[in-house]
């Protein structure tokens, strides 16, 4: 199918998750190349949803490096604020990538939300593009979520973004909390990126 593949990101951590998700579902050793290794040029993420910023990416890094590409966008979405911080995430706070002053505001526009009203989930949508199919080529898309609560304090010291303050379902303890295999397996990224594997699987059975 393919022997190297980039996907938009210079986060080490989804390298080696993407590379192990690769080469357990398509059962072939697959090589995969970050932003740091080709030089990706920076992309305005000026789409309405996670699945258009992740589409984005994937066709920007696809046609600078000429090679099949994935890239993906996720958020929180909060129930009480109708899905907000959504695609708004990471600057919630108007600071892109200020993980504390992110949360901070959000449990500050949450304080008087009581515990039974304070559900979220981590969503995720993960989209691979493929420049050898031609000038337009099909984006193949996955997406998933992660569910869980908001607490009212950060606790942890793992993760990133809003971890600190999300409690999945079925847990005690918050995202922050958990080692990144067990995040990995149980989370929104962890979800796209195994379905969008397999969608690719299905791809190379049936071409």
């Amino acid at each position: 199918m393919f022997e190297r593949i980039v996907i938009a990101t210079r986060n080490e951590g989804k390298r080696k998750e993407l590379e192990e998700i690769l080469r357990d579902v398509l059962d072939l050793p697959v090589t995969v190349l970050t932003a740091a290794d080709v030089d990706l040029p920076e992309v305005v993420e000026d789409g309405v949803t996670f699945a258009a910023n992740a589409e984005l990416k994937a066709r920007s890094a696809a046609a600078h490096t000429g090679l099949p590409a994935i890239a993906d966008d996720s958020g929180l979405a909060v129930d009480v604020l109708g899905g907000a911080p959504g695609i708004f995430s990471a600057r919630w706070s108007g600071r892109h990538g200020d993980d504390v002053a992110n949360y901070e505001l959000l449990l500050a526009q949450l304080a008087d939300v009581p515990d039974e009203h304070r559900q979220a989930a981590f969503c995720c949508a993960a989209v691979f593009i493929d420049p050898n199919e031609g000038p337009a080529p099909e984006a193949v898309v996955a997406e998933g979520r992660m569910t869980g609560r908001l607490g009212r304090e950060p606790i942890g010291e793992h993760g990133f973004g809003y971890d600190p303050i999300f409690h999945p379902d079925g847990h005690d303890i918050t995202a922050a909390q958990l080692s990144a295999g067990e995040k990995n397996a149980i989370s929104h990224r962890g979800k796209a990126l195994r379905s969008l594997a397999q969608l690719l699987a299905a791809r190379s059975a049936g071409s």
